[in-house]
Formats: structure tokens, sequence, C-alpha cells
């Protein structure tokens, strides 16, 4: 404890939060963020639907490309263990206004994140109740679900940690549990069946398809930046966190494929799903298997995922606010700047993450297919702040910036870094790559004008207001200073 605290005095901070976490209760967080229940029951039947069953294979390539951007971020988090994440890495890595753009547009994304996850577990919370999946009562599952996870987070980080840790056990065991049953007792295809394309994709080019369908992919694929937002709560964080983001790709996409295969092959009639007759194939498969009674047993514990997944990303995006807000880089910094030294948390910061994120839940109230646009835009939002980093630590690398914390990925640093870079380049392009070309331009174009919306809102405000102007606080010095020699 001594050694983190004087490793964060050197870094110019003195951290309010209490080191409640272990290397465990770190990847729990981390774990539960990227959810892969969440990931594969959001979107499974959207991506069934558009690219068939070889849809399964984009868990493989993002999760590959996914795994460089987490190398990246364990070198930089073990020499800046600071808590925000993103934010102070890229503050470090570049400087004061590379940083500011970098949170603003990773704290849009973090909380839509947060809508969509909450939103995307309604059509479950109805199944488990009972009742009619209206948009009406979409809204209010969703917003109940925001209600709970507030509450959760207020209680401090010991129980956040212990909390986390409960839905990654419940989630990792659930998947296991219903995985195999559906293997053992509802399989209807082969192996053989995941490059059976069933017919997806006939009326244009198949790539266009699959490339639409690996949102499921791409919207998985993030949360083991969580372990490192909240930093400051970690014992030993240079050791344990970079550990902790590789373990949750390892463990979150090995999940994640095995689920998403054992409903491929639990799936009755998979031209029904891509012809559209089968909107639903996740409840078809699971009433299949379990029956009524038993449905709403596994939805209870996919309601667990869904829910700790909530409770993570309101962590970090109120890890991530608070630590703007210390730097005074943000307006209402005073105000989100507090701490609460009873449950060592930033309530403010928790109440903005759940604020915002029902706002957006409302707004989705007058749209047809709220779910996919919230879940575009958050990712391609949180993709543009990866890249960010990425982009900045590859600058620092070929300027001189030699990592100095206790993980290192040594000569292979700049190779990876590189591919990190290249990868996230194609994935942005996936995510705002037009797909409806019948709809209205601005309908088809919605994910890349709202990513220019946030992005040029932010650079006017930074231009007027000059937030980045306001703190003292160290910026790129990563980058060795000129020796006078």
């Amino acid at each position: 404890m001594d050694e983190d605290a004087a490793q964060l005095a050197a870094l110019g901070y003195t951290s309010e939060f209490k080191r409640e976490m272990g290397l465990w209760a770190n990847l729990s967080l981390g774990f539960t963020y990227l959810s892969p229940v969440v990931g594969v029951y959001t979107l499974f039947a959207s991506s069934l639907a558009t690219a068939g069953p070889p849809m399964i294979w984009a868990l493989v390539i993002v999760g590959i490309g996914q795994f460089l951007v987490a190398l990246v971020f364990g070198e930089v988090v073990a020499q800046y263990p600071v808590s925000g994440g993103i934010y102070p890495w890229a503050r470090r890595l570049w400087g004061k206004r590379w940083a500011w753009m970098t949170g603003w547009v990773y704290m849009f994304a973090l909380l839509s994140t947060i809508a969509s996850v909450a939103y995307g577990a309604a059509p479950y919370v109805a199944q488990v109740l009972g009742i009619d999946s209206t948009t009406d009562a979409s809204i209010l599952c969703a917003l109940a679900l925001i209600v709970i996870s507030t509450a959760i987070n207020f209680l401090g980080t010991k129980v956040v940690a212990y909390a986390a840790f409960v839905g990654f056990a419940a989630e990792l065991l659930g998947a296991l549990a219903v995985g195999g049953w559906l293997l053992l007792t509802e399989r209807h295809y082969d192996l053989g069946v995941i490059f059976d394309t069933f017919g997806a994709g006939s009326s244009g080019s198949y790539l266009t398809a699959f490339t639409s369908a690996a949102l499921i992919g791409i919207f998985l694929y993030f949360g083991f930046e969580a372990c490192g937002d909240v930093a400051e709560e970690v014992a030993n964080p240079g050791i344990a966190i970079p550990k902790a983001m590789r373990l949750t790709v390892y463990i979150g996409g090995a999940a994640a494929t095995f689920v998403a295969l054992a409903l491929l092959l639990a799936v009755p009639d998979m031209g029904a799903v891509v012809s559209g007759k089968d909107a639903d194939p996740v409840a078809t498969a699971l009433t299949d298997a379990f029956g009524t009674t038993g449905v709403r047993v596994v939805l209870c514990v996919v309601l667990i995922s869904f829910l700790s997944c909530v409770m993570s990303l309101q962590a970090a995006a109120s890890r991530l606010t608070y630590s703007y807000a210390r730097d005074k880089m943000i307006a209402g910094h005073r105000l989100f700047a507090k701490f609460s030294e009873r449950r060592h948390v930033p309530p403010y910061a928790l109440l903005l993450a759940a604020v915002v994120p029902a706002l957006v839940i409302f707004v989705s109230k007058f749209s047809a297919d709220a779910l996919t646009k919230i879940v575009s835009f958050a990712s391609v939002g949180i993709y543009i702040g990866f890249q960010m980093v990425v982009l900045a630590a590859l600058r620092a690398r070929l300027r001189g910036w030699n990592p100095g914390g206790k993980f290192s990925l040594g000569r292979w640093g700049t190779v990876v870094n590189a591919g990190a870079m290249a990868w996230g380049i194609c994935a942005i392009v996936v995510l705002i790559w037009p797909r409806t070309p019948d709809l209205a331009w601005y309908d088809n174009y919605l994910v890349l004008l709202a990513a220019a919306v946030v992005i040029g809102l932010g650079l006017v405000y930074m231009w007027v207001a000059k937030p980045y102007e306001h703190s003292d606080a160290p910026a790129g010095d990563a980058i060795p200073a000129p020796s006078n020699a």
C-alpha cells in the first residue's frame, strides 16, 4: 500500500479512494462490464438474421484485435495507475488538449453504453415478469435497472467489488450451465453450420452482411479498460490491472463464443431466423430446452449479468468524471470532484452516470430501432476513445517513450501498438459504414453524424472555454525532454 501511494504521489496525486480491490475483484469488474452474456443475448438475433451462423467468427476476429489494445493499455496503466482510465493516460502520453477530447468522447460513449445495456435488459425483465414488452414497459424496466445499480454503487468500493464478483461468478457459471445443457439436449446442427450462411446476404455482398453482423463482437469486446478506471482502488495496480485486463479478454471472449455456439446449434429453424419469421431465436431455443418455468430461472441469471454490467459501467463512468473534475477539466468540476468520506465514492459523478443514461432511454421512445442505434453510437464512441490512447501511445513510443511500469511488452511494444492502431481503424470504419441504403440519408449515417456532433461540440467547447487551461496537473511527460546536448 505504501508503495502504491508513493507511486501515485510521484505522478502528482494523493488519492481519497481506499485500495479495497485485489486481482479477482478487478477482473470481476472488467468481466461484468464486458459481460459476454449481455453482449451475446443483446445482439445474437439481429446478427444471426443479418449474416447467418458465420457471424460467430466476428467474436474471434474482434477478440484478437481487442487483445492487442488490452496489451497497450496494460503497459500504460502500469506506469500511470490513475483513476479515470483513458483520460489520464492520454494526458500523460500526449498532453492536455488531446486528453480533454479523449475524455469528452469516452464520457459520452460510456453514458450511452449504460443506456444501451439497461435498455437491452428490458425485454428479459418483461419476460420474467410475464408482461408485454412494449416501448413504455422497456423504458420503465431500464430505468429500474439504473436505479438499483446506482444504489449499489453508492454503497462503496468494497460492496461494488463484492457485487461484481457475485455477478462474475453467476454469469460465468450460468453461461457454462446454459451452454452445456443446450449442447447436450437441443443440438440441431453439427459444427459445419458455422460455415453455412443459409442465404443471408444473398441480396448483395456477403462481406457487407458479415461486417454488419460483426457489431455483436465489436459491442462485446470492451470493458477491460474498466480495470484501469478504478486504478486508485486496486492494490499493486502495476501488476494486478494489466493481468486483469488480459484475463477479462481471455475469459470473457471464451465464454461469449461458447454461449453463441451453443445458441447457434440449438436454433430449431435457422432459415426462419434468417428470413425474419423467428425474430427471437434466443427465446425460442431457451424455451425448447428449459420450458416456460426453466426459462424464467435462466433469465433471472441473465438479468444478474445485465445488472452487474450496468453497475460496472457506472463505476467506470463515475471515476472518469471524477478524474476529469479533479483536474478542473469540466464544467461543474467543483461538484463532480466532491468525494464522500463515508462511502469513499464520488457521489455527484455517480449521479451523472445515472441521470444522463436515463435521459437517453427516454429519448429512445421516439425511435423504432432505438437499441441498435444506441449500441452503434456507444460502440463507435468507445472505439474512438480507445484509438486516441493507442495513437498517443504509438506517437510517444516513436518520440522516445520507454514504458517504465511493472508490465512491459519490451521490443514487441511498437509492433503490438501499430497492430492495435490498424485494428481500431478497421473497427471504426465498420461501425460508421452505412448499412441501410433504403432509409433516409440522415438515418443511414446516424452513427457517423452522432460521432461528428459529439466531437464537433467538444471542439467548440474546447475552443471557447479552454477547459484544458484550468489545470496544472502533469501532462505530456511520457516523452523524454530533449537534453541540452
